[in-house]
């Protein structure tokens, strides 16, 4: 008795893929770095950023002095820690208020614990920012011009 279409069919099957894997180990066999040389692996970048099998020519090096070379971030000049605002908006009952930033035009939030003399909204003050975890605050309040708003006390 002969064997049906189906059995033929997945005999032929394997056969064809086990002729293809060997077909790619001899491929890999052929195309197989190992025992090539270094210089055979090695690849240079041209003056343009292009991949090359050909070194680099000695003529076109430049000696850079390794002090001229500045690793990391340009280092800002340090900012004057005290600036100046205008108080827009102040809460005498709850004892707290903001200030508009001359330099960023922010608003950074003061207490009044950390205010030094009487002020009042529109007054033109001096100031120091510090960073926590809502933002900045302004420490260190202190009036620097005269204001046109309405006169606050303690």
């Amino acid at each position: 008795m002969g064997d049906s279409f189906s059995k033929k069919e997945n005999r032929n099957k394997k056969a064809k893929a086990k002729q293809d894997k060997a077909q790619r180990m001899k491929e890999r066999k052929l195309n197989n770095d190992k025992g090539k040389s270094l210089e055979d692996m090695l690849a240079y970048v041209d003056e343009n950023g292009n991949l090359t099998d050909t070194p680099p020519r000695e003529t076109r090096k430049t000696e850079i002095d390794s002090k001229d070379i500045l690793i990391g971030a340009t280092p800002r000049p340090p900012e004057d820690p005290i600036r100046t605002g205008i108080i827009n908006f102040f809460n005498t009952s709850k004892g707290f208020g903001f200030i508009t930033d001359d330099k960023s035009r922010e608003s950074i939030f003061f207490h009044i614990n950390d205010v030094s003399e009487p002020i009042k909204e529109r007054d033109k003050v001096s100031f120091m920012r510090e960073k926590n975890a809502k933002g900045f605050n302004a420490t260190e309040v202190k009036k620097v011009g005269p204001g046109t708003g309405t006169k606050t006390t303690f």
